[in-house]
């Protein structure tokens, strides 16, 4: 029995040429980007949807949404540690990095998945990320998805395997570059052992692995899919022991409102607000804060590890600004959400 059961959903896959050229460092590097711009880009839709749970009574739903947000920031720090260490640089201050929404995550097949910027709903959850999050083979709980070939856990897993076949003559990065703090799961990556530890961190935070819901570690945290799965339920996922497998959606209730769910408009752009209207106004300020985050995060990565504490409190600048923002009524009935866009110039 699959662990939710199954559904009509297609699974979230990769393009097979980003597996190009994986022999050689050019080839390793790039792939790692790709990582990067897709770890990346599962932040905002995430983040709007936290946003629009603010303030409302879904509480525990809200911390677990955070939860998986906060992971992801890190997971991109630990890809970009770990280009660093074999002689790249993580490209973050450009527009291209930023990808479109409502569109395909970067990397992934297109047609697919289709990503948006939506309040938060079990829709939401079941049909954008627990797709994202999903494993290759869900443990087989009563109550959870399947799945299928190149997924983003076998993207990691041909990663790290040809970190380990190149062996340490790759690390030839200045281990000065490495960011560590910010989260408990960042590492400084200097070897093939604590590159593989950083894309296990990154893999089994999101999917768990191949027997457990949960990572190799005994305090480690229940993964990302299954804390969607969680909230999908309306079940904490508890032991069950004697049984096969050892768990079940059994758990404490995790109640949802959905008419405490903020109604922000879908996959806003900074154009879908009058021209100097208040809404208008303060997502070009989010836009314009939310650039000057990739610009630090881009000198973090770049040789400039010092600037970590600024680019958390430029973090902490983009959340009161979007909070802000989402409290405007943009149309009746809607409000108004930040959308993500480069914007290098200040609003005028």
């Amino acid at each position: 029995m699959p662990l939710l059961e199954k559904v009509s959903k297609p699974m979230l896959m990769m393009k097979p040429n980003l597996l190009a050229g994986l022999d050689t460092p050019q080839g390793l590097q790039s792939a790692l980007q790709a990582a990067i711009e897709l770890e990346h880009a599962t932040i905002p839709p995430y983040l709007y949807a936290v946003l629009s749970l603010g303030g409302g009574g879904n509480t525990v739903v809200e911390q677990l949404v955070d939860s998986v947000l906060k992971e992801e920031m890190a997971h991109m720090a630990l890809a970009c540690n770990v280009l660093n260490a074999i002689g790249g640089a993580p490209a973050i201050d450009t527009p291209q990095f930023i990808p479109s929404y409502p569109g395909p995550l970067p990397g992934t097949v297109e047609e697919q998945l289709t990503v948006h910027l939506r309040r938060f709903s079990i829709e939401q959850v079941e049909d954008t990320f627990m797709i994202i999050e999903e494993p290759e083979e869900p443990l087989a709980i009563p109550d959870a998805l399947a799945a299928a070939p190149l997924t983003i856990g076998v993207f990691y897993a041909k990663i790290k395997q040809a970190i380990e076949v190149a062996g340490q003559a790759i690390f030839v990065g200045d281990p000065k570059r490495q960011v560590t703090g910010g989260f408990a799961e960042i590492i400084p990556v200097i070897d093939v052992a604590s590159a593989s530890t950083a894309i296990e961190t990154i893999v089994e935070q999101g999917e768990g692995t191949s027997t457990s819901p949960f990572g190799d570690k005994a305090d480690d945290e229940l993964a990302h899919y299954y804390r969607f799965a969680e909230i999908a339920k309306g079940k904490k996922l508890i032991p069950a022991p004697g049984q096969d497998p050892p768990w079940r959606y059994d758990g404490e209730a995790i109640p949802f409102d959905p008419l405490q769910v903020k109604p922000l408009i879908d996959d806003p752009h900074a154009t879908s607000y009058p021209e100097g209207s208040p809404a208008r106004k303060k997502c070009e300020e989010c836009n314009h804060t939310y650039t000057n985050l990739l610009k630090t995060l881009h000198e973090v990565f770049n040789g400039s590890p010092q600037k970590l504490d600024e680019s958390i409190g430029t973090m902490f600048e983009l959340r009161t600004q979007a909070g802000e923002l989402t409290a405007i009524e943009s149309e009746p009935g809607k409000h108004a959400g930040p959308s993500f866009e480069y914007q290098p110039e200040p609003p005028a």
